[in-house]
């Protein structure tokens, strides 16, 4: 039974990634988190028919994945399933490289600058301005496990426990 625990852990691991990232992304521009979010902020950027479709498009995909990894628990995860949790998290990996690190580390973009900073400026963050951007820790704590669970996907994808 010991070979099984390497799989187990890291499917419980990749389950407990999406689960938060998606909790995250169905109610950060909603529910107030402390410092964490700016719910007013968002919807008087955005309005509320806006921020309802913004919420699905960037919640509905990732919640389909985890229902998936939910119902196979540590079965072995049919192919579609695998496609789409690597579709879909390399696409919302690149969406927050685009959004976000892209003008942070590399080519500024004022104006998004600007309606982050009404979006974010009152949120909690731990890294320094630059280039007039500076990710919130809610975000932060997001794209990290985006990350990771990129990652972990890969990872049992080569090790062959993507089965």
């Amino acid at each position: 039974m010991q070979h099984l625990w390497p799989t187990t852990s890291l499917r419980t691991l990749l389950v407990g990634l999406q689960a938060f990232q998606v909790v995250v992304l169905w109610l950060h521009d909603w529910v107030p988190l402390g410092r964490l979010n700016d719910p007013a902020a968002m919807r008087s950027e955005d309005g509320i028919a806006r921020l309802l479709w913004i919420t699905l498009l960037q919640s509905l995909p990732w919640s389909v994945g985890l229902a998936g990894s939910l119902t196979y628990g540590s079965a072995p995860y049919p192919g579609w399933l695998w496609h789409w949790l690597w579709v879909s998290y390399l696409i919302l990996l690149a969406g927050e490289l685009r959004a976000w690190w892209w003008p942070y580390l590399v080519r500024p973009d004022s104006q998004r600058a600007e309606r982050y900073r009404r979006m974010f400026g009152h949120t909690h963050a731990f890294l320094p301005s630059r280039n007039g951007l500076v990710p919130n820790t809610l975000h932060v704590a997001l794209h990290s496990a985006t990350a990771l669970t990129v990652g972990l996907l890969t990872f049992l994808h080569f090790s062959g426990h993507a089965r």
